[in-house]
């Protein structure tokens, strides 16, 4: 039977979960030593860990908040707003596949800022500036883990690969930066245009203050979520050093670079229990861990996203459809627009 209007790439995420959970049932650890590191979780350690993710969320937002200053003029959206859409970002990315929170993100600042022409550009623009940042706290946590405790081979060739990406990125966005023609026009063309805007959102690039701001920020959150692995590790009484909580750190983005199903379920416990055996911690104790420290992070990602979804007015079955609409929108607005010109031309 033919699912209707192409949905059945619907049920692509599901299956493959499916499929996840066969295989961690089948291959899993002892699930007796699972279940047994459960009932031992200290509590009080676990509350730390949501704080510490929590503000980890609230400086990573504020760096988000620092490139849109730079980016739109005024008036432009508060910082409550910012983390709003920021937070609403996040549950998008544990509940729909392919990272669309990046996407959404931006479609509710778009909402919230009707009538302003080149917003969803320059706003796309910012979110590029944004995961830019990223660049840096990534660099320096994984040299400190390499000099300090070490990572698996198949880690290191894939940060390998990622660091070298980003660079190129990163440089490309910095000169993109370096071009002061923000002239957007009909005779460019839609793509021409958008992308002339997204360069707009990459102002903070050619503000040295602004940018060490923005680079602060992000740092402090990635150091922040470095202070929650390790409270949750104490949560389920694995005694190491903090380097080796940016062991797991690392492992966890590593594992996560490519969303095959929501969360990579299994695929990351996976890949932090095993590295864990090399210290001593017996597979299914870090089985269990790294389930608890998906479901810490998530509950911060889901809690406050849905909170403020609902503020938002909006339901989980629009948050698929917003980066289409604003789109939609915003593309209507610039013809408008355009349309203007012509008659007063």
């Amino acid at each position: 039977m033919k699912i209707p209007g192409g949905r059945w790439r619907l049920l692509i995420p599901v299956v493959l979960l499916a499929f996840a959970g066969v295989m961690i049932w089948w291959r899993g650890p002892d699930w007796h030593a699972v279940g047994g590191a459960f009932t031992r979780v200290r509590w009080a350690w676990v509350v730390a860990a949501i704080g510490l993710n929590l503000l980890s969320v609230i400086t990573r937002a504020a760096c988000w908040n620092t490139v849109i200053k730079q980016a739109m003029p005024r008036p432009r959206p508060g910082f409550p707003l910012v983390f709003s859409a920021f937070c609403v970002g996040l549950l998008a990315n544990v509940v729909i596949p392919g990272r669309v929170g990046e996407l959404a993100r931006v479609a509710v600042l778009v909402r919230r800022v009707p009538g302003r022409q080149g917003a969803w550009g320059t706003l796309l623009g910012s979110v590029v500036a944004h995961r830019m940042f990223d660049l840096f706290p990534v660099t320096a946590l994984v040299a400190w883990v390499l000099l300090t405790a070490g990572l698996p081979s198949w880690a290191i060739t894939s940060l390998a690969v990622v660091l070298a990406i980003s660079l190129v990125v990163f440089a490309f966005a910095w000169l993109a930066a370096r071009r002061r023609d923000t002239i957007v026009g009909g005779e460019l063309g839609r793509i021409r245009s958008l992308l002339t805007q997204a360069r707009i959102g990459l102002g903070i690039m050619r503000a040295p203050l602004p940018a060490a701001t923005a680079a602060g920020f992000q740092s402090l959150g990635w150091f922040c979520q470095l202070l929650a692995v390790w409270a949750g590790m104490r949560a389920f009484n694995i005694h190491q050093p903090i380097d080796v909580a940016g062991v797991v750190l690392v492992l966890m983005n590593v594992a996560t670079i490519f969303p095959l199903w929501p969360g990579n379920v299994g695929l990351l416990q996976a890949a932090i229990a095993l590295p864990l055996r090399g210290y001593g911690v017996p597979y299914g104790k870090g089985f269990a861990f790294a389930i608890g420290l998906q479901a810490i992070e998530a509950s911060v990602g889901v809690g406050i996203g849905l909170v403020f979804l609902a503020r938002e007015g909006l339901s989980l079955a629009m948050l698929r459809k917003m980066p289409q609409d604003a789109a939609q929108v915003e593309e209507a607005a610039q013809e408008h627009e355009h349309a203007r010109a012509g008659v007063s031309g």
